[in-house]
């Protein structure tokens, strides 16, 4: 037998034997979004109101800011994994690599950002409103 078809061998372009981990990464992926998101909505139905010192006085609490943060990784990843998809299937010259490297430092960036704002809320202290 051969490593992949017979013009796939000619070509040099057997297969990569990753699609499969690819696909798995998204559906994990797209399994806990779907929990984390769950997570999320039902905390913010139980919050009083949603007031800024409310929603930063919850985000505070450690058992709020971790899930935050997985919630911020998973849906990066996320959609790290389907754009790399659609630039690979429809995007066939050198501008493809651009992208791809466009989407990763955009990805990194985002969800940096995202991360340390969660971070700031989560170590800053809440004002009571009482004068100093």
């Amino acid at each position: 037998m051969g490593t992949g078809t017979s013009i796939g061998r000619v070509r040099g372009l057997g297969s990569a034997h990753e699609g499969t981990h690819h696909w798995l990464h998204q559906r994990i992926t797209a399994g806990s979004n779907l929990l984390l998101m769950l997570w999320l909505i039902v905390s913010l139905i139980r919050l009083p109101d949603m007031g800024y010192e409310t929603v930063q006085a919850w985000l505070s609490a450690p058992i709020a800011a971790v899930p935050m943060i997985l919630l911020v990784v998973s849906v990066f990843y996320h959609f790290r994994l389907g754009l790399q998809v659609v630039i690979e299937d429809y995007q066939h010259d050198e501008t493809r690599i651009v992208l791809l490297t466009l989407l990763n430092y955009f990805t990194l960036a985002a969800g940096t950002f995202a991360i340390f704002s969660i971070l700031k809320i989560a170590f800053t202290t809440v004002a009571t409103g009482a004068p100093a």
